[in-house]
């Protein structure tokens, strides 16, 4: 199918406009960003692989890779590695705690679309 390789195409452009992010120490990626860019990546290369799209999936595959590189290694924090993803969703669910129990007090006020990453 010639629309694997379409995709294929894209994906290879994604992963080559993520290389320079990786490779720059000093660059900060939110975790708000690049973790549902790396989860979409992953979604993505297992929908392509369950339709036999596997230069697709292959593809997405490497874009999720790019991403999970990007949570690990370039999002603003002490932190490094996997346990990222694990600072996102807590931080997440939190938020969507405090939105639903209580508004915060004034001198722990969130600005819209700020968060704890």
């Amino acid at each position: 199918m010639w629309q694997d390789l379409v995709f294929l195409a894209g994906s290879v452009l994604s992963i080559v406009f993520l290389a320079p992010t990786v490779r720059d120490v000093t660059a900060n990626i939110p975790l708000g960003s690049s973790v549902p860019s790396m989860t979409i990546g992953a979604v993505y290369a297992a929908t392509y692989a369950t339709m036999g799209m596997r230069f697709s999936a292959f593809g997405s595959l490497g874009v999720a890779t790019m991403w999970s590189l990007i949570v690990c290694y370039r999002s603003p924090g002490p932190h490094d590695g996997p346990a990222n993803v694990g600072r996102f969703v807590r931080s997440l669910a939190r938020q969507a705690h405090r939105s639903v129990t209580d508004t915060p007090a004034e001198d722990e006020y969130v600005a819209p679309g700020q968060s704890a990453d």
